[in-house]
C-alpha cells in the first residue's frame, strides 16, 4: 500500500511540475494569424493564410530578440535560409518579447517593432523575415513561455497549404529547430512530389 500511494503521490508531483500549456498536435488546424514584422528593414506585415498560397510554412516562435538563445537560433535559421527557400517553404520568425541590447531592459510591444528591425538586419542578415505577435497568437498556438507569460516558448512549427501542422517542435536548444523543421519539410515534398 505504501508502495502503491508514493507512486501516486510521485504521479501527483510530476503532473504539477509540468508546464500546463502543450504546444499544437501535428494534424491540427494552425490558427490564422497576421503579424507586423520586419525584412530587410522595411515593415511589412504578414498573413498566414496568404504564405500558405504558396506553400508550406515554417512559423518559428522565440521567447526575446536579443536574448542569447533567441540570437543564436535566429542566426542558424539565417544560415539555412537557402535551404528553406529552395524547398519552396516561407520561413518566418515571430516573437511577443524583446530586450534592448545596450540597457539589457523588456520593452514594450510598440518599442518591439523597432528592435525586431535591428534584430532582423543583423541577426536574420535580411534572408527572411520576423514579426511581433499578439499575446492572443501565443496562447492560439499554446506556447506560452510558463516563466514569463507574455513571451512564447521556444517551439516551431511546419504548417502544410491546407493549414494542417506537419511537425510541433518544442525544446529550448536552438540548433534542433533547424534540424527537425527541415526534415519535416524534406518529407512533406517528397510524399507530395507532382
Amino acid at each position: 500500500m505504501k508502495k502503491l500511494f508514493a507512486v501516486a503521490a510521485f504521479a501527483v508531483a510530476a503532473a504539477i511540475a509540468t508546464p500546463a500549456f502543450a504546444a499544437l498536435d501535428v494534424g491540427a488546424k494552425a490558427p490564422e494569424f497576421s503579424a507586423k514584422g520586419m525584412l530587410a528593414g522595411k515593415e511589412f506585415t504578414f498573413n498566414l493564410s496568404d504564405a500558405l498560397k504558396k506553400g508550406p510554412v515554417v512559423v518559428y516562435f522565440f521567447p526575446a530578440a536579443y536574448t542569447a538563445g533567441c540570437t543564436a537560433e535566429t542566426k542558424l535559421f539565417a544560415d539555412n535560409a537557402d535551404a528553406f527557400k529552395a524547398a519552396g517553404v516561407t520561413l518566418i520568425g515571430v516573437t511577443g518579447g524583446a530586450r534592448n541590447p545596450e540597457t539589457n531592459a523588456m520593452v514594450s510591444a510598440s518599442e518591439n517593432l523597432e528592435l525586431l528591425q535591428r534584430f532582423s538586419a543583423e541577426h536574420c542578415r535580411d534572408k527572411f523575415p520576423i514579426a511581433s505577435v499578439s499575446l492572443d497568437t501565443i496562447k492560439a498556438y499554446n506556447v506560452v513561455l510558463p516563466a514569463k507569460p507574455d513571451w512564447s516558448d521556444r517551439t516551431s512549427y511546419v504548417i502544410a497549404p491546407d493549414g494542417k501542422i506537419l511537425l510541433s517542435f518544442t525544446t529550448q536548444k536552438p540548433d534542433e529547430h533547424i534540424t527537425k523543421t527541415l526534415e519535416a519539410v524534406k518529407a512533406w515534398k517528397a510524399e507530395h512530389k507532382g
